[in-house]
């Protein structure tokens, strides 16, 4: 068997190269037994295909897991400019599919007949109920899963190329985006890069149009938001306006995903909504060290896309991007409509509302001008490689602030932690104190604030000044890059006229001893993690919250159905 594909290590996202002979080879293309295929048969049904027959394309949605029964098939990674590269062929024993086929969105690679071929082919529903009722080897296949699709990240041949230049606000939010989903991509410059150049001369575009993003459906999409580039990767798909899902979660972060994980391995219909990418502020943690069971720590991204493949292994349907702009409780059913942004609707029989913060900001005048280039509100690989070399501020006191500067004095030659108090010890974890004191490029600025950011001529941020807020001294220095973790507000201003109560500062209140103390003022309706009143705001006690909630959901559905 040939490969290029790379391998994943328990705790971080690793490639190795396959071609090396690398432990987690047979892992990611294992070959299964006869008995275990005649387990699987009950799942779908026998297919025959003649050599040349695509059966499936990079781009489109598969019809499903095919397990080969003989021949043999070549699976080759495409990019958006037609670049092809073999991955692997396969034959008797071995299975065709990857993480995109559990969610019924568009493949990664394309799938081509060598020879004339038998093949079991079983639909995403069907994978999923053989992942449930196949333990031992569910679990085979669901680590092969996971595999290939970190494997396909690594490799950057495949999927969207992004046509643009380096750092650049648009062309950052498109890698941040693409990223944050698992979706393998890579950016190509507009200027130096020959395909690029004949591309944009072939189609008469500017600088004005970019940055581009080349599909391989074909499509190239000229400054392209986040959701026409999702739809044309085909990644998201709108809810079924006939279908009433047992339970709606508004936000896709900790909290989110594990209500969505344990609703739905409890039977119940579920889909999850995030106006961006899955894990929230905490899928945008470099390392989160004090998380129960990971001692030697785990990335964000990791963490929340294992939620995310579990939620999908169970059943629940992932809708991301996509924003809620209004709730409605008032239907004489008791059923709640959700109100998408761009007008598609979504009913439900309960509610969870999962949607977290929003950052905040810092108090200075022309901020927004430099959010995407040079403000930044998490630090990924993405920024972290943007400020090799050079000094850093943090801002902010608490783990989050601590975790970015610990991960960016990896790669920053200076980080200067800046808070308004005298210290971290009554804002931050012991843990990272002590990282921090131990890395020699941290450096704690204590009672100061920033107050000014200049631009260089480009309009990216180029120097900042501070002020000490016992001493009014004020200090100006060239420092390109500000990482702002500085609290957050509730995102729960869609909830303004439905009925649900929030506090002052907008977190929705809850209470109340037979729903578990989560349901909102409007029953069925209820709240989880970083939106709610009180919460804990750690990635266990939302994790947690996620769980106990879908106690008080089966609760408030019998009460429902013992009424009718």
């Amino acid at each position: 068997m040939r490969g290029l594909l790379g391998a994943m290590s328990d705790d971080e996202n690793v490639a190795v190269p396959a071609g090396s002979g690398f432990a987690r080879f047979e892992q990611t293309f294992p070959t299964l037994t006869p008995a275990e295929i005649g387990r699987m048969k009950r799942f779908g049904e026998v297919r025959g295909f003649k050599a040349g027959d695509t059966l499936f394309r990079s781009g489109e949605r598969a019809p499903g897991m095919f397990v080969i029964l003989s021949g043999c098939v070549a699976i080759t990674q495409r990019d958006g400019m037609g670049h092809e590269t073999p991955v692997v062929e396969q034959g008797p024993g071995q299975f065709l599919a990857e993480v995109s086929q559990l969610g019924g969105s568009a493949a990664l690679v394309d799938g081509v007949a060598e020879t004339d071929l038998e093949a079991l082919v079983i639909s995403s529903a069907n994978v999923r109920a053989l992942l449930v009722a196949e333990a031992e080897l569910g679990e085979r296949i669901t680590r092969a899963l996971i595999l290939r699709r970190v494997a396909l990240i690594e490799a950057a041949a495949s999927g969207a190329v992004l046509i643009g230049h380096a750092g650049e606000r648009d062309v950052v939010r498109l890698q941040g985006f693409l990223t944050r989903n698992g979706q393998p991509h890579h950016l190509i410059d507009a200027k130096s890069d020959p395909e690029a150049a004949q591309l944009m001369a072939r189609l008469n575009l500017t600088e004005a149009d970019l940055p581009l993003a080349a599909c391989p459906n074909g499509e190239i999409l000229r400054r392209p938001s986040d959701k026409d580039l999702a739809r044309a990767l085909g990644m998201i798909s709108g809810p079924d306006p006939d279908k009433v899902y047992d339970v709606a979660v508004v936000g896709a972060g900790p909290a989110g995903l594990a209500t969505a994980v344990y609703a739905a391995s409890e039977g119940l219909s579920v889909a999850v909504i995030d106006r961006r990418a899955y894990g929230g502020q905490a899928g945008a943690s470099a390392r989160i060290e004090n998380y129960f069971g990971f001692p030697t720590g785990i990335s964000g991204q990791a963490l929340t896309s294992r939620g995310v493949l579990q939620a999908q292994k169970f059943g629940a349907e992932l809708m991301i991007p996509a924003c809620v702009s209004d709730l409605d409780c008032t239907r004489p059913d008791g059923l709640r409509v959700l109100t998408l942004e761009d007008g598609a609707t979504l009913t439900a029989r309960t509610v969870v509302v999962a949607s977290g913060a929003a950052y905040r900001r810092l108090e200075v005048a022309n901020l927004s001008d430099f959010e995407g280039r040079g403000v930044w509100y998490w630090a990924s690989p993405l920024e972290a490689e943007m400020c090799a070399g050079q000094e850093v501020i943090v801002v902010g006191g608490g783990n989050s602030a601590g975790q970015a500067a610990v991960y960016l004095s990896g790669h920053a030659a200076k980080v200067r932690v800046m808070v308004r108090g005298p210290g971290l010890k009554e804002t931050m974890s012991r843990y990272l104190i002590d990282r921090i004191e131990g890395a020699g490029n941290i450096e704690l600025t204590p009672h100061s604030q920033i107050t000014a950011l200049e631009p260089d001529a480009d309009g990216a941020l180029a120097q900042v000044t501070w002020t000490n807020r016992h001493t009014s001294e004020t200090t100006s220095a060239d420092i390109a890059h500000v990482f702002l973790f500085v609290g957050a507000d509730p995102a729960t201003h869609w909830l303004a006229d439905c009925g649900v109560a929030r506090d002052a500062p907008g977190f929705i209140t809850t209470g109340g001893v037979d729903r578990g103390g989560l349901e909102s003022t409007v029953a069925g309706v209820f709240a989880v993690g970083d939106a709610r009143s009180g919460s804990v705001k750690r990635v266990g006690a939302a994790i947690g919250e996620g769980a106990q909630v879908v106690a008080a959901i089966h609760q408030y559905l019998a009460a429902q159905e013992a009424s009718a």
